[in-house]
């Protein structure tokens, strides 16, 4: 795994929706230090606009496969590096490769992956493509959230380090299970998929808000088989 680039961004105004500002740090600019402070909620340099959604222990750094770019443009998007709002930039694995609960050794800092990433509406508007959420859904290229186990000075480019192999279930794995649509599903396939949903919800490293939503629909449907 390398680091590519890192990006950090303040809120401002984005565009309107119903004639109401929308405030984002989506926009973020190369942070062109060698290193730099990574703190428990984030880099430095990094805010949040909506602290109800976004940031938090558990997504205090964004991380997006460089990989991923290629396939959005051959999606029709002209989409380059930081245009997702990451705060780093990764080659060398994607969401099929990186377990929830996956320890990172990044400088001195110690990261967790923590959870895929939603899109929202703040997405579409910065790329100016309504499209974007569905495709990101379907595609799987998500991204992921760390949470920081041990603050720390950060390097913004070069390798970072695996150092605890966790056997919960992938980035990819998750990102399907959670967007499922059991009602579209086969009768013999419904139950596997709820079951394996439990399996995901037993993953200790899994975000405690990421958990609630996958609880929900697992709750909701298994009520609804049951009549």
């Amino acid at each position: 795994m390398n680091v590519d680039s890192v990006y950090v961004g303040e809120p401002s105004v984005l565009g309107h929706r119903r004639d109401q500002p929308v405030l984002s740090a989506i926009t973020k600019a190369r942070v062109g230090a060698p290193e730099l402070k990574l703190t428990e909620l984030n880099l430095d340099g990094d805010r949040q606009a909506d602290l109800t959604v976004h940031g938090g222990v558990d997504k205090a750094v964004y991380v997006y496969p460089a990989e991923h770019y290629a396939a959005w443009r051959e999606d029709g998007f002209d989409a380059s590096v930081a245009d997702f709002g990451e705060n780093v930039s990764l080659s060398g694995v994607t969401e099929d490769d990186v377990r929830i609960g996956d320890v990172w050794a990044w400088g001195d800092a110690l990261v967790q992956v923590s959870q895929p990433r939603s899109p929202c509406y703040k997405l579409a508007m910065k790329t100016g493509r309504k499209d974007v959420t569905p495709l990101m859904i379907d595609s799987g290229r998500s991204g992921w959230y760390l949470r920081v186990l041990r603050p720390g000075t950060v390097p913004t480019s070069g390798a970072i380090e695996l150092v605890e192999r966790a056997d919960g279930p992938t980035i990819a794995e998750v990102y399907v299970i959670s967007f499922a649509n059991y009602g579209q599903l086969p009768e013999e396939k419904v139950e596997a998929a709820l079951d394996f949903a439990d399996r995901v919800l037993a993953t200790p490293a899994l975000s405690v808000s990421w958990s609630a939503g996958v609880k929900s629909t697992v709750d909701r449907w298994r009520a609804r088989r049951a009549g």
